[in-house]
């Protein structure tokens, strides 16, 4: 699947990522690319209460994009599995670059 399926640039300089969380799981990482819904499957050890999920999602993508944390944003679904997260840089190609490496692919 191509990145254009769950990664969409702004006029801004920014990028939105669709991801899908597994709150509670026994490894925390990116899983990968769920076709069927196009978005990045995201696994966290945190339970989704007081929005500990929501917080090492944020991590995991921090962590795996090299981009510091306070550049990310949820910008849709708090409360849901299927959320819109927001990475503020003037460098959106290099995101999907690391984003890509991260999920293996070679786009």
């Amino acid at each position: 699947m191509s990145a254009s399926h769950y990664l969409q640039s702004t006029f801004d300089g920014a990028v939105t990522v669709d991801v899908e969380v597994q709150p509670g799981a026994k490894r925390q990482g990116i899983l990968g690319v769920n076709e069927w819904r196009g978005c990045v499957s995201i696994a966290v050890r945190a339970q989704a209460q007081k929005g500990m999920a929501n917080n090492a999602v944020l991590h995991v993508l921090s962590t795996a994009l090299g981009v510091p944390k306070n550049q990310l944003q949820i910008i849709s679904g708090l409360t849901s599995r299927v959320k819109k997260i927001r990475i503020q840089s003037t460098h959106a190609e290099r995101f999907v670059e690391r984003l890509q490496a991260a999920l293996g692919e070679d786009e």
